[in-house]
């Protein structure tokens, strides 16, 4: 030890210990100066960088994750951190050992010495191979013994029994949340999205989804993110699952991807735009995962994968997995394609997010099989299933212990909140009707008395589409939509046969109809209105003034305000009609102010029928008023052609 002896106060010295500087991972022992241990704050996050290094990630993403997460006063450089991790912690070969040429030996002798290394080498390398076979050999009887991979999610903590005796618990790679996060994990439909609020755990589990396969050679996964930084998150999150020693994946950063002891991989990459998507034509996948989904603004990206899934392996079934929040420029269709078509956490066919058809097999196969012409075995059968998952903050109890991150939740604007802590898809950025809230005005059908009175609505369209609407008024004059009609492709006289089936034995006291229903078609025989009235579905116009369209939006608003003294609002629909549901929460509205919806949305079919019901005046039935005329009395009559009746 040398002392460090003050000129001017010699009495004073201090000791420094051998080393010239002292590593950024230690500090000074606070009893022993001569000592350096272990920094307990720092020490943890360079360990964490030393085993994302051993599994492959490179030495500028982890110096850039350590750097990060370091006091400001403090950092390392990609050189240092390389000298830290191969000085003291690196457990992955470097390269190939330089062996330094004997002297004194002739040319012969020093190529044989050679060679004998070069034996020596091989049999060490191959020692090394054997032992870690060996080790994964243990492994792989322990999981046959448990079944974990025949689980639903594999690192499981099992309770079952096994030829009648009761299995141990085992390490656990990742025990999932009991709830939505469990569903998430055993879901055996196609096409599966989890999220609504912040903070279900959305991340972890879209990363534990795939393990289950890991162990088959024909597993190919592809993850993805809509940027590169966002994508960094979910590798370091990787890092702790597939990085794990009974996994045992390793990660390579040139190919970006997980490499399994099975053979299967998984890519971890970034989608930017709609069109990088043909990066992947002709490749093929048996699992594709898209975290935050509503990123996207269009479906293309989505589509476009899912005629990459592919497997000639019965065991892996195919799949398409997607996380996301509400809101985002994707959030309209992502809300038409998996919130709209069923209630949360229900099994639904998947219909074309376009004509909202389910999407079957056709009646025979195609021009360009072998088979062309024949009857299909699958024929009218669904494609596929789909399910929404919801999750919120309240699933996840590593967040809930804390009420921290629930406060920072309750602290955002009104409709960030909706969406964020209560996982409300009916807020939509500059929404026309934003007083519409799905637990408000959506209510389970029931039998409707049949002194309230009944109407009806429609928009028509052939090449569009044709929304009929059916309404009740009870005593306090509230409005009850209860059935819907959404059809496209329907002459006036087919959709006209639709709605009288629809409303047999049922009391219609009228019927309101677009009025430009009632124009020629360029010649003189009868208008679509006509042909409908003549089949016996009886109309009158709607109303067509100027101003008409801005006076029925103000109407609606109106009636989806809440009556202080009923508690109540003035219009309430049966969850059945789940198209006007839809639709309603994401009309725009007009981007120039003025009091009306936006002109360029073109899916205001389900709208405007409303629109033309609620203007009509309906009012309750009164017993001092005269008879209603029923539509099921008498027959249509030339002679009174434009009201029906």
């Amino acid at each position: 030890m040398v002392k460090t002896v003050n000129q001017k106060y010699p009495e004073l010295w201090v000791p420094r210990p051998k080393v010239r500087r002292i590593p950024i991972t230690h500090m000074l022992n606070p009893d022993n100066p001569e000592e350096m241990i272990p920094d307990p704050d720092i020490m943890p996050l360079f360990e964490e960088g030393f085993e994302a290094l051993n599994n492959g990630l490179s030495l500028r993403e982890v110096q850039e994750y350590i750097n990060s997460r370091l006091p400001k006063d403090k950092s390392v450089s990609h050189t240092g951190l390389k000298i830290i991790w191969g000085n003291l912690y690196r457990t992955r070969p470097i390269g190939p050992r330089i062996v330094k040429e004997p002297k004194g030996k002739t040319p012969a002798e020093r190529k044989e010495l050679r060679r004998r290394h070069k034996i020596a080498q091989e049999k060490k390398r191959l020692k090394f191979i054997e032992k870690r076979i060996n080790r994964y050999n243990n492994q792989i009887e322990q999981i046959k013994e448990e079944e974990i991979l025949k689980t639903p999610v594999t690192g499981l903590a099992i309770a079952e029994e096994v030829e009648g005796r009761p299995v141990e618990e085992k390490e656990v790679i990742f025990k999932p949340n009991e709830g939505p996060q469990t569903d998430f994990l055993t879901a055996w439909e196609q096409e599966v999205l989890y999220g609504g609020a912040a903070g279900g755990g959305k991340s972890y589990a879209m990363l534990a989804d795939p393990i289950r396969y890991f162990g088959n050679p024909n597993f190919r996964g592809l993850l993805i993110r809509r940027t590169n930084d966002e994508l960094k998150e979910l590798k370091w999150k990787s890092q702790t699952l597939y990085g794990n020693k009974l996994i045992k994946g390793t990660w390579r950063e040139k190919d970006s991807l997980w490499r399994f002891p099975s053979g299967g991989e998984l890519w971890m990459t970034y989608l930017e735009q709609d069109k990088d998507v043909h990066r992947y034509q002709g490749q093929s996948f048996t699992w594709i995962g898209i975290d935050e989904l509503t990123q996207y603004s269009t479906p293309h990206a989505w589509t476009f994968l899912s005629s990459r899934l592919r497997s000639t392996d019965p065991s892996i079934p195919l799949s398409m997995r997607a996380t996301t929040n509400p809101g985002g420029p994707g959030h309209g269709w992502v809300k038409k394609m998996f919130i709209d078509p069923a209630p949360f956490n229900t099994t639904f066919d998947a219909l074309n997010i376009e004509t909202d058809e389910v999407m079957v097999f056709p009646d025979t196969y195609p021009i360009n099989h072998p088979k062309a012409g024949q009857p299909h075995p699958q024929a009218g059968k669904p494609l596929f299933q789909r399910r929404f998952i919801p999750a919120s903050l309240y699933d996840n109890p590593y967040l809930t212990q804390d009420s921290s991150y629930e406060a920072s939740l309750l602290s955002l604007p009104e409709d960030m909140k909706r969406k964020l802590l209560y996982g409300d898809w009916d807020v939509a950025e500059g929404a026309a009707f934003s007083e519409f809230r799905r637990d408000v005005h959506v209510v389970k059908p029931f039998d409707i008395p049949p002194s309230w009175r009944r109407f009806r609505s429609c928009d028509y369209g052939y090449s569009s589409n044709s929304a009929v609407h059916w309404y009740a008024i009870d005593p306090d004059n509230t409005l009850y939509v209860y059935r819907e009609l959404y059809v496209t492709k329907k002459t006036g006289q087919e959709l006209a046969q639709m709605i009288l089936n629809a409303e047999r034995s049922e009391k219609i006291i009228y019927g309101v109809l677009d009025s430009s229903v009632w124009a020629m078609r360029g010649h003189n025989g009868p208008s679509i209105a006509e042909e409908m009235i003549a089949a016996g579905c009886r109309w009158r116009p709607s109303d067509r003034a100027k101003g008409s369209r801005t006076a029925g939006k103000n109407r609606l608003h109106q009636l989806l305000r809440v009556d202080p003294v009923t508690n109540k609002p003035g219009i309430l629909f049966f969850d059945n009609c789940r198209r006007i549901i839809s639709d309603l929460p994401v009309i725009p509205a007009d981007p120039d102010g003025d009091d009306d919806i936006d002109d360029k949305y073109t899916h205001d079919h389900a709208y405007d029928s409303i629109r033309y019901g609620i203007m009509t005046r309906p009012r309750p039935n009164d017993p001092w008023s005269p008879q209603d005329f029923s539509l099921s009395q008498g027959r249509y009559s030339p002679a009174d052609a434009r009201f029906g009746y």
